[in-house]
């Protein structure tokens, strides 16, 4: 892992704690896989760690973006709406909002909020956020590559 890698993921643990997210390590990992360690366009356009699509209601800007979706057991090329957010830290309290009003509806989003480790939080929130069937085992090698480095900055 670069140093640009891992001073990523103690940026975006920081903003997730400041935002009240559950695991916040484990978020910031999350946020790595999602955005490429925060240099994908819709991070460093949008402050978008996550891949947040336009909520029905907005709060925040909107950016449109080309983006790949795995859908009926392939990859699609489409166009999609995305919430422009004017920090991470504000990226971080709008998943957890967002994981929070979908957790009646999305049981495994309930599971990942009421997880016992950083470890079950990952695996069941990937069950219904993303659409990559590997999401899970990705987050997961971030954070034990990261390893004992979380100890260093905190």
């Amino acid at each position: 892992m670069t140093p640009e890698q891992k001073s990523f993921l103690t940026t975006a643990a920081a903003a997730a704690a400041k935002a009240g997210h559950v695991w916040p390590e484990y978020a910031a990992c999350e946020a790595a896989l999602e955005s490429s360690f925060g240099t994908s366009g819709l991070a460093t356009r949008a402050n978008n760690l996550f891949g947040m699509k336009q909520h029905q209601h907005a709060i925040y800007g909107t950016l449109n973006l080309p983006t790949r979706e795995f859908e009926n057991g392939q990859w699609i090329q489409t166009t999609a709406a995305w919430v422009d957010y004017p920090d991470q830290a504000s990226c971080f309290a709008d998943r957890m909002a967002t994981l929070q009003r979908l957790s009646p509806v999305y049981p495994h989003y309930a599971a990942a909020l009421s997880a016992a480790s950083g470890e079950d939080y990952v695996t069941a929130v990937s069950e219904t956020w993303s659409t990559d069937p590997q999401r899970a085992s990705k987050v997961l090698a971030i954070y034990d590559e990261m390893a004992g480095d979380w100890d260093a900055t905190a």
